[in-house]
C-alpha cells in the first residue's frame, strides 16, 4: 500500500511568446512619404520657375560677391515673382517689367536716357552738383538772413524815436527768404489815412534798412497792402493805386539810403487781395508794406550770358 503514498509530479512547461514588434515601421514609412512629397514638390517648383528665377535661387544658396542679377534689389528672385497676381504660377517674369527693363547700355549713371529709360552719367553728375550747390546756397542765405535780421533789430533799437512803433515792425526768416513787414496797429498807423507818404517814425525805420539790405546780394521785392473798408475821395484813386504808390515810395526811400536800383526785382500793389488776417480783412494790420529778400541766386548779368 506504500505505492499509493508516492506523490505524483506534474511538470508544466511555459513557452515564451515573441515580443511585440511595435510601430517603428510606421514612422519609417511616414518619413519616406514625407520625403517623396518634398521631392515631388521640388520637381514641381523647378518646372514652374523661369531660368532667371532658377539663377536667383542658385545665387541665394550659393551667394557670390557680385550678383549677376540686373534687379535693383539683387535678391533671391532676381526682382521677379512667380506670378503677377502673387499666388498663381507663371512661366516667365512679369510682362510689365519688360517695358521698363534697363538695357545694359544704360545701367551706369544719372539722368534719364530718352531711348532706353536709363541714366546718363554726365548729366547725373551735373544734377548732383547742382543739388549740392543749391543746398549750400540756401544754407548760406539762411545764415546771411539771420545775421541781417539781427542787424536790423539792432538798428531799430538804436532809434529812440521809433520806440513807440516797435510792435509794428516784423521780421521773419521763411522758405521764401527774409520777410520784413511794416504793419499798422490800431491807433498807430504807419501811413496817414489815404496818404502814400509814411509818417516820420516809419520813414526812419525804412531808412535804417537801406544800408543793411545793400550788403546782401539777393534780389528784393516790395509790395503794398491795404485793409478793406477804406474810403477814397477820388473815385479814380482806390486801394490798388494807393498800395502801389506806397510800395514805390518805400522803394525810393530805400534807394535814398543806400539800396541800389538793380537790387529791386519788383514793386507791386496788392490792394486788399492778400490780407495779413484773411478772416478779418478789416483788421488794421492788413494795412502794411512787405519787403522780401528772396532766397534765390542773384541774376546773371546780361554780358555774361551764354
Amino acid at each position: 500500500m506504500a505505492g499509493y503514498d508516492q506523490p505524483i509530479i506534474i511538470k508544466k512547461v511555459k513557452k515564451a511568446a515573441h515580443g511585440h514588434h511595435g510601430g517603428a515601421w510606421k514612422i519609417a514609412y511616414a518619413d519616406f512619404v514625407t520625403a517623396m512629397m518634398a521631392f515631388f514638390l521640388l520637381l514641381w517648383l523647378i518646372s514652374m520657375t523661369t531660368p532667371e528665377q532658377k539663377e536667383g535661387l542658385a545665387d541665394y544658396f550659393a551667394p557670390q560677391n557680385v550678383s549677376l542679377s540686373t534687379s535693383g534689389s539683387g535678391g533671391m528672385m532676381g526682382g521677379t515673382a512667380l506670378d503677377t497676381s502673387g499666388a498663381k504660377m507663371a512661366g516667365s517674369a512679369i510682362d510689365g517689367m519688360r517695358d521698363v527693363a534697363v538695357n545694359p547700355e544704360s545701367q551706369s549713371h544719372g539722368a534719364p536716357n530718352s531711348s532706353s529709360g536709363g541714366r546718363d552719367g554726365v548729366k547725373g553728375d551735373e544734377a548732383a552738383k547742382e543739388g549740392t550747390a543749391s543746398a549750400e546756397l540756401k544754407a548760406a542765405n539762411d545764415r546771411a538772413f539771420h545775421s541781417a535780421a539781427a542787424s536790423i533789430r539792432q538798428a531799430w533799437q538804436e532809434l529812440p524815436d521809433i520806440t513807440n512803433i516797435q510792435d509794428n515792425l516784423l521780421l521773419e526768416v521763411t522758405e521764401e527768404g527774409l520777410d520784413i513787414q511794416i504793419v499798422d496797429q490800431t491807433g498807430r498807423p504807419m501811413f496817414p489815412e489815404g496818404s502814400k507818404y509814411p509818417t516820420e517814425d516809419t520813414r526812419q525805420a525804412i531808412a535804417a534798412l537801406g544800408p543793411i539790405l545793400q550788403k546782401l546780394s539777393n534780389q528784393i521785392t516790395i509790395s503794398g497792402h491795404t485793409a478793406a473798408g477804406g474810403t477814397y475821395s477820388n473815385p479814380r484813386y482806390g486801394p490798388w493805386e494807393l498800395s502801389s504808390d506806397r510800395a514805390n515810395v518805400v522803394r525810393s526811400l530805400l534807394g535814398e539810403f543806400g539800396l541800389a536800383d538793380d537790387r529791386i526785382k519788383s514793386v507791386i500793389g496788392r490792394s486788399t487781395s492778400d490780407p495779413f488776417f484773411p478772416n478779418d480783412p478789416y483788421q488794421a494790420a492788413n494795412e502794411r508794406i512787405k519787403i522780401v529778400v528772396l532766397n534765390e541766386p542773384p541774376p546773371v548779368p546780361a554780358d555774361m550770358g551764354f
